[in-house]
């Protein structure tokens, strides 16, 4: 897998990788391989590894942006943490929303269990956590839905889907059916970045293979499959 040849956007101080799915962007307990181990063939000719400005689960692919310079992190986190950075998402539900479209408002919290371990739950003592949805297209009883989340809670995407719309994504161990299997369907479509008097970051990511696989197209003005 060459990361190298996945890049989205690339500039002077930042990048954006179109993470393939199964890459965990923090090293796991088990010693596996992670974004870590790719970034050397990411600097283009800088001497420092870029840093990830923010994360996304083990099996979400798509759009990862990378700062190439300390400041340009921190100037990139504070816009998430801001809410000025622009997010789109591809999911999977493992059923069929009623309605085409809608808000999803609900707190989210963490807890931890001894049988289950931890996991977010809906709180109303937990952080605001809203999220717009669209759905997009249906085969064989699922749905092909596009998120755009106001907020970034951990698992925000995952618990909305299964508490709000009554259905989860497709392949979540943890939220899904139980006994759900493969990789949890989900892909960061779309991420865009304002950078003041500078020209914004804009990234696509391709419509992802595995999506394609199950009967869906790429929507209409989306990002060209990879060759």
């Amino acid at each position: 897998m060459l990361l190298s040849d996945r890049i989205l956007f690339l500039d002077g101080e930042a990048l954006v990788l179109d993470k393939p799915e199964g890459l965990p962007v923090d090293p796991p307990r088990d010693g596996s391989l992670s974004l870590e181990n790719h970034l050397d063939s990411l600097r283009f000719g800088f001497q420092r590894w870029p840093l990830a400005v923010h994360r996304l689960d083990r099996d979400t692919s798509g759009c990862l942006l990378l700062a190439r310079n300390p400041k340009a992190h921190g100037r990139f986190t504070r816009a998430f943490e801001g809410r000025e950075v622009e997010k789109q998402y591809l999911a999977i539900l493992d059923g069929v929303p009623a309605d085409d479209r809608g808000i999803i408002d609900l707190p989210l919290a963490k807890t931890s269990t001894a049988e289950k371990g931890w996991r977010m739950v809906v709180d109303p003592k937990g952080k605001p956590s809203v999220s717009h949805w669209e759905k997009l297209a249906e085969a064989d009883g699922r749905a092909l839905l596009r998120f755009r989340p106001e907020t970034g809670r951990t698992h925000q995407l995952r618990v909305h889907a299964l508490e709000g719309l009554g259905f989860p994504i497709a392949g979540d161990p943890v939220y899904g059916h139980r006994g759900s299997r493969g990789q949890t369907l989900l892909h960061a479509e779309r991420l865009v970045v304002q950078r003041g008097a500078k020209p914004p970051i804009v990234a696509e990511a391709p419509f992802p293979d595995r999506f394609i696989a199950l009967g869906f197209t790429a929507p209409e003005g989306a990002a060209p499959t990879r060759g």
